[in-house]
């Protein structure tokens, strides 16, 4: 592949706290490399930033390898940027050219409150998984990997489910700011296992009490969540979720 170099403009959001009213503010970047990462990138920036005097950019990101969920950034209009399935800290800049505009924005989500700059707050992540409690299995030593026979299909569908990273690119892409995909994927993984049996009602019940209790949004079934999610979690989990929570609710007596 190609290697080369560009130049690019960045309208960034700035915003001191959550109470400060916040605005776009545009910076070029010189020579950026096509082969560095969306971070690199505005690594790059903030080491001009500090050189100047200037208060860096403030951003979320940990393991870089799309692992961790913490690189929330909203680019050009999309969570994490153009690329399918893929995390910002994943995203290189050989998806753009020499002279583009690029806008980066946090999540938007009155759920997930604006810290600095392009850091939310996502602890209301958090306390819905929390809120659903443990679960109850024996400890001591670990139990024959074939003690508990588990079906393929579900076996797979809670792997898949599992891969859900918390990052809340589904919340920042929803019109209703909604959590379901999130929480649908929380409770898929364990709802289809023997040792989420004893808590499965309870959990559903109590983690969409919270999610709503942190004020997300109801769920309309636009499809945006999928689209966007960097781990491709399905909109089926959102219909088990549906029918996990009736279930409880129609049995909570």
């Amino acid at each position: 592949m190609e290697h080369y170099n560009m130049n690019l403009n960045l309208k960034v959001w700035r915003q001191k706290n959550a109470q400060a009213q916040g605005g776009f503010e545009t910076y070029q970047v010189k020579n950026i490399s096509s082969e560095m990462s969306f971070l690199e990138m505005i690594d790059v920036l903030n080491e001009e930033l500090i050189a100047e005097g200037k208060d860096p950019i403030a951003f979320d990101h940990d393991c870089r390898e799309g692992i961790c969920g913490m690189c929330s950034l909203y680019i050009d209009g999309r969570p994490h940027g153009p690329w399918e399935q893929n995390t910002t800290c994943q995203l290189h800049m050989r998806a753009y050219k020499d002279g583009d505009t690029i806008t980066i924005e946090p999540w938007r989500a009155g759920a997930f409150p604006v810290l600095k700059d392009l850091m939310v707050d996502r602890s209301a992540f958090d306390r819905i998984i929390q809120a659903g409690g443990f679960i109850s299995v024996n400890t001591g030593n670990a139990v024959d990997a074939n003690a508990l026979p588990i079906e393929k299909d579900k076996a797979d569908a809670s792997f898949a489910a599992a891969a859900c990273i918390g990052c809340g690119a589904c919340v920042a892409a929803c019109k209703n700011s909604s959590a379901m995909l999130f929480t649908s994927a929380k409770v898929t993984q364990l709802a289809l296992l023997p040792q989420g049996a004893p808590e499965r009602k309870s959990r559903a019940l109590n983690m969409i009490a919270q999610m709503d209790k942190e004020g997300f949004g109801a769920c309309t079934n636009t499809g945006a969540c999928e689209a966007v999610c960097p781990k491709g979690i399905s909109l089926t989990n959102i219909a088990r979720l549906n029918q996990e929570y009736l279930g409880a609710a129609l049995t909570a007596n």
